[in-house]
């Protein structure tokens, strides 16, 4: 009886014994050193059927698309970060952008117009001391003129101002005399025999007519005079009766801002539009040449076509707006930033609200300038900006494109990987 019953139990115990055997094996928990290393989750799930395949990719471009909306998302506010501007002028699109190939090595030359009191004084240290150049220009201690030598030892100058040149065509020369004059001192400057034409672009900077005016009048109450300008035009200086001055004895020190308002003839008055207008349009310094209101509408229009075709102006109440703007056009780079000063010795000065009115009748060509160049500066400065999210956004598009292709061409290769695996897993099993 007990060997009939162990000849019964013996085979479904073997039977057992071989299927824990074989379980060992084909487990999916795989316990042991026998267990075969099992691919990433990521590549056994994209190594099933085509169902499953589809599913991952399409889950990952919605990743991917997730991922490009929020970066649109966030270009777009970028975008409108920037206050929106209301032109009041309207400008085409070659006089928004203003990009200058500027030639150091060539024969391209700055030429810098020195406004008096619109910060020239500063934006001129900036010009020699505070760019970054192959050859810096070489500024020795204690004078205020510096060499600007062109990279590659030329001994040629690739700029004209008050801080490299001196005031060579006279002091604070306006553009009816630099216009005229710089050819000809840059010839006398250069090499001898040496005719090559020159690129001249012209840049200024102005300021609001108001802090301008009111800043001249401390300025000459101290003792500044100007008395050695040349005021040259066709050809020559005005005659004492075409240009009189305002005050007896060497200057005009002391003078109240009653009195100095009071002369008619001060060349404070409109300065601006004075030194950026083409005078021989008017006769020069004549004022019998032509009726007093076309001479004005005139010398206006020239000053307004003169500011908007020069390679680049900026403005005194915008510093960092400023040295952005000369650093596109020029593409050359400060530096150090530039500094925005509000305390002057202009804002210090109380005045009443008759007497700014009484300033700006004035200068009232002056502030119609001023208008239009704040309009023109500004817009330029929406461009530029715009213009540069545009070359960002375009860029990281094509970052994200290299990156989808570089996804696409991995994803093939890892489920080639998983197949060769299980098939050799599956024929270790078989083999087993």
């Amino acid at each position: 009886m007990d060997e009939r019953f162990n000849r019964w139990l013996l085979p479904p115990l073997l039977a057992l014994l071989f299927l824990l055997i074989v379980y060992q094996y084909v487990s999916p928990a795989c316990p042991g050193a026998a267990c075969p290393r099992r691919p990433p989750a990521s590549a056994a799930r994209r190594g099933g059927g085509p169902a499953e395949r589809e599913e991952e990719e399409a889950a990952a471009a919605a990743t991917v698309g997730a991922a490009e909306e929020e970066v649109a998302a966030a270009e777009v506010a970028a975008a409108g970060a920037l206050p929106r501007l209301v032109a009041k002028f309207p400008f085409a699109r070659g006089e928004l952008c203003r990009r200058v190939q500027f030639d150091m090595r060539g024969r391209d030359v700055i030429v810098f117009l020195h406004i008096q009191k619109t910060g020239g004084t500063t934006f001129g240290r900036h010009l020699v001391r505070n760019i970054r150049l192959e050859q810096p220009c070489y500024c020795r201690a204690g004078q205020k003129k510096c060499a600007c030598h062109r990279p590659g030892g030329d001994k040629d100058t690739w700029l004209f101002s008050r801080f490299s040149t001196g005031w060579s065509c006279g002091l604070h020369a306006d553009w009816t005399e630099l216009t005229s004059c710089v050819p000809a001192a840059m010839e006398r400057r250069g090499c001898a025999g040496n005719r090559t034409l020159r690129n001249f672009y012209y840049i200024t900077m102005l300021r609001d007519p108001v802090s301008r005016y009111l800043s001249e009048w401390k300025h000459v109450q101290r003792g500044a005079t100007w008395k050695t300008s040349l005021h040259m035009c066709d050809g020559r200086s005005p005659t004492p009766d075409e240009l009189p001055t305002c005050y007896e004895g060497d200057d005009w020190s002391g003078v109240s801002l009653q009195e100095f308002m009071d002369c008619s003839y001060n060349l404070a008055n409109n300065r601006q539009v004075r030194m950026l207008a083409d005078l021989s349009l008017v006769g020069c310094y004549n004022l019998t040449f032509m009726n007093e209101s076309e001479r004005n509408m005139i010398l206006l229009q020239s000053a307004k076509n003169n500011l908007k075709n020069m390679a680049f102006f900026g403005l005194t109440e915008f510093q960092r707006k400023t040295q952005y703007l000369f650093e596109r056009t020029f593409n050359l780079k400060f530096i150090s930033p530039f500094t925005q000063f509000n305390v002057t010795r202009a804002s210090n000065v109380d005045i009443g609200e008759d007497v700014r009115q009484r300033i700006e009748e004035l200068n009232f060509l002056d502030v119609q300038l001023y208008e239009y160049a704040k309009d023109l500066f500004l817009q330029r400065f929406q461009y530029s900006k715009q213009e540069e999210h545009q070359k960002n956004r375009l860029k990281r598009r094509e970052e994200r494109r290299l990156l989808r292709e570089q996804r696409a061409h991995q994803w093939p290769r890892e489920g080639a990987v998983e197949v060769a695996v299980t098939e050799d897993y599956n024929s270790q099993v078989a083999r087993w």
